[in-house]
């Protein structure tokens, strides 16, 4: 494979200068700060630092001094499961449904992608005022038929679901858009070859379409993941807060109230790098567990 030869050894590197002026005052520097914070204990005051060493980690890493952290790791792993788990599903469902040839269908398939384009604090208060239990449509439809009316934002148990369902909203045109670009570049002589062969239409999608979409799922996986841990805290922030009984207070959230509320700098810098390091353990192992059941060149 043919290499490219610089004239000077200095070219590349200012090649690089425009991108590293944004990266290293914006992404580097934050990180290597962090890391640096999370080894010191925040003075009652939340201003004054003092270098305590692992203190930070050693509380986290004991559940008898922060129940709560461990409970918002287990929430942050339900919520995570069913967002990607409930999201790729409805997604690919609805990307089968958006592949079929029907009059108009290129509109339809141009409006798919439009909530992505919604922040998801946006999501979070459009979601708020729908599923309000006095004025919102939805409560007002569900009273009209079942003559109760849910307290969606009171309930441990609806709460959470409502989060849920927003998270898979906010992404769900995203999803949808890349597994139709893919059912799209699937060659039709497979499918029509294998209904000759007498497959029928789940055996046709379960048996050829789903294992050469799997480029596009290992991505989706990564990128859903990414968002249930982290970009979701502004919309749990607008919809629900923490929660009834803190059945919404995820890792993002828990870091969000040490930070902010509690004043603890030092110890929400070490759960934001405890969050790095199990979302980066998840892609990681994501990549090597599903390596093997990848399909390339589809």
């Amino acid at each position: 494979m043919p290499q490219a030869i610089f004239r000077s050894r200095w070219f590349p590197f200012i090649l690089l200068l425009p991108t590293l002026l944004i990266l290293v005052p914006f992404v580097y520097y934050p990180v290597l700060n962090t890391f640096n914070l999370s080894l010191y204990k925040t003075s009652p005051n939340g201003i004054d630092l003092s270098y305590s060493g692992l203190t930070n980690f050693n509380k986290l890493f004991n559940p008898s001094i922060q129940p709560d952290y461990w409970y918002s790791f287990g929430r942050s792993i339900l919520f995570s499961i069913a967002i990607v788990g409930g999201g790729l599903a409805i997604s690919l469902a609805v990307a089968v449904l958006a592949n079929q040839k029907l009059r108009g269908i290129r509109v339809y398939r141009t409006f798919l992608i439009w909530p992505y384009a919604i922040s998801p604090a946006i999501v979070g208060v459009v979601f708020l005022f729908m599923f309000n239990p006095i004025v919102g449509v939805v409560n007002g439809a569900w009273f009209s038929i079942f003559h109760t009316r849910p307290q969606w934002f009171g309930d441990p148990l609806l709460t959470p679901l409502l989060v849920i369902l927003a998270a898979i909203w906010k992404n769900l045109g995203y999803n949808t858009v890349f597994y139709l670009a893919g059912m799209q570049n699937i060659g039709g002589d497979l499918i029509e070859a294998a209904a000759i062969d007498g497959a029928n239409r789940w055996q046709r999608f379960w048996r050829i379409m789903f294992p050469l979409l799997s480029p596009f799922t290992l991505f989706l996986v990564i990128t859903n993941l990414t968002f249930a841990f982290f970009d979701i805290f502004g919309m749990v922030d607008m919809l629900a807060g923490p929660g009834p009984n803190n059945s919404t207070t995820l890792l993002i959230y828990n870091l969000f109230l040490d930070l902010r509320v509690n004043h603890d700098t030092g110890l929400a810098a070490a759960e934001s790098l405890i969050l790095f390091v199990l979302v980066a353990g998840l892609t990681l192992l994501q990549f090597r567990t599903s390596e093997r059941s990848t399909y390339y060149g589809a």
